[in-house]
Parts: C-alpha cells; sequence; structure tokens
C-alpha cells in the first residue's frame, strides 16, 4: 500500500497576497520583506509548503520588535505553512 502525502491545507489568503504583492512592488521593500511576500505569494490557492529557511526566516522577524507590521503579517502567515517533517506520518 502507497503512503498518501498529505497536502498543505493551509494556504495564503487573498487579504496576505495582496499584501505581498504590494510590498514586492514598493520601492522601500526590504530584501527580507521581498522574499517574505514570495513566500506568501508562493503559496496562494497552492499546496506549496514553506521551506525550513524561510520559516527560520520568519521566526527572527516576529522576534524581532523593529520589524515592521507587513513584515510580521507576511512571517506569521508563512510561518504556519511550514513543512512538519517531524509530524507522524508525514512524508519525508
Amino acid at each position: 500500500m502507497q503512503k498518501k502525502t498529505p497536502t498543505n491545507s493551509k494556504e495564503t489568503s487573498d487579504r496576505i497576497a495582496h499584501l505581498a504583492a504590494v510590498v514586492l512592488a514598493r520601492n522601500g521593500s526590504s530584501n527580507l520583506d521581498k522574499e517574505l511576500a514570495g513566500s506568501a505569494l508562493a503559496q496562494h490557492h497552492t499546496s506549496k509548503e514553506t521551506s525550513g529557511t524561510i520559516g527560520s526566516l520568519a521566526a527572527r522577524v516576529l522576534a524581532d520588535r523593529e520589524a515592521t507590521g507587513a513584515a510580521r503579517e507576511l512571517a506569521g502567515s508563512v510561518l504556519v505553512q511550514v513543512r512538519q517533517l517531524h509530524e507522524p506520518g508525514h512524508a519525508r
């Protein structure tokens, strides 16, 4: 019997996708903000999951008291979509 690979049941909302598009279009957005925005957009209406690398980046942004509101929102969104490699029954 073949193991079924679970799909990502969480995806970026339309509101977060719009915020991500605004961040990407804004001239003053930092590379960090753009990375988070790109990850959020990649997960909009797809089953893609956040990589561990982006998840770590998002966690650091959430811990940073000086992070912008947009960066914190994007970080929160991508962080809940981090691939859970150690979750029981999850394909590796």
